[in-house]
């Protein structure tokens, strides 16, 4: 992956939470704490803060780098998952990817620490309801993945309206928490939207 492509998902990355980070705290205020939005976004301002030093890693030291500061940066559950996410794909990209398959490996990694440090599983109105059908979007021999990947994305995030939450603050609601769209489902569903069109070339 080329570096001024690994620079435009993080700039993408950024601007995308930083723009919605009102929307995520509401969807947040509905069913959660109230502060996804504000946590993700002083997060990801944080990685732009250090975005020179980030860039002239290579992908998989730049992942771990992100991933530390989101842990450092972001309260609640999101820092400890986005951060588990980004610091175990790097193990699966030890240099830059060059294939469809490197990036399913190294998602399929991240995949599974989300799952570890959440004790959480699709279908639990969680990021993983975006994340799973995304990495099997990418990892299927489709002709289009990126295509494929952001409408696996946006099927998972509308599915998780009509879940109940059996994770996290969510989950004290019950029944009521059915009706709403899962923030962190959100707040996935943008970065693979952000990731898609840096590899596009839309940046």
């Amino acid at each position: 992956m080329e570096p001024d492509v690994r620079r435009g998902i993080r700039e993408l990355a950024v601007a995308r939470i930083v723009e919605h980070a009102d929307e995520l705290t509401a969807l947040d205020q509905a069913i959660g704490d109230g502060d996804h939005g504000i946590n993700m976004k002083r997060g990801f301002e944080a990685i732009s803060e250090i975005a020179e030093e980030i860039d002239a890693l290579p992908a998989g030291a730049a992942l771990q780098k992100a991933g530390m500061t989101l842990v450092m940066k972001i309260g609640g559950a999101s820092g400890p998952l986005y951060g588990s996410l980004l610091m175990a794909m790097c193990k699966a990209m030890p240099g830059d990817p060059a294939s469809r398959r490197d990036l399913a490996a190294s998602l399929a990694e991240g995949v599974e620490a989300v799952k570890k440090r959440g004790r959480s599983h699709a279908g639990e109105k969680t990021m993983l309801d975006v994340l799973v059908p995304v990495l099997g979007a990418i990892s299927a021999d489709a002709d289009d993945p990126l295509a494929a990947a952001r409408r696996a994305a946006a099927k998972g995030l509308a599915a998780t309206k009509d879940m109940m939450a059996t994770k996290g603050r969510a989950s004290f609601l019950g029944e009521r928490s059915i009706g709403h769209l899962d923030p962190g489902a959100r707040s996935s569903a943008l970065l693979v939207d952000a990731v898609c069109d840096a590899i596009e070339g839309k940046i």
